[in-house]
């Protein structure tokens, strides 16, 4: 996987998230139709850039909800 592949994920990442208040990683996986190291890589780039805010899911410890800043 190289960078132009990881900020073209990221793109269709952040667009789901658009279209979304917040959504959780299999959400985000399923919509996005990436595989694991994909979603995770584009939510990095994501992140660096300061676009999208990470937080712990209250009704499950192992899950993490994404939303846009």
């Amino acid at each position: 996987m190289n960078t132009e592949t990881i900020g073209t994920n990221a793109g269709t990442v952040w667009t789901a998230l658009n279209t979304a208040d917040a959504l959780g990683i299999k959400q985000l996986k399923k919509i996005t139709k990436l595989k694991d190291k994909e979603v995770y890589a584009a939510l990095g780039w994501l992140a660096r850039e300061g676009k999208i805010e990470i937080a712990a899911d209250p009704a499950d410890e192992k899950e993490f909800i994404v939303s846009l800043l």
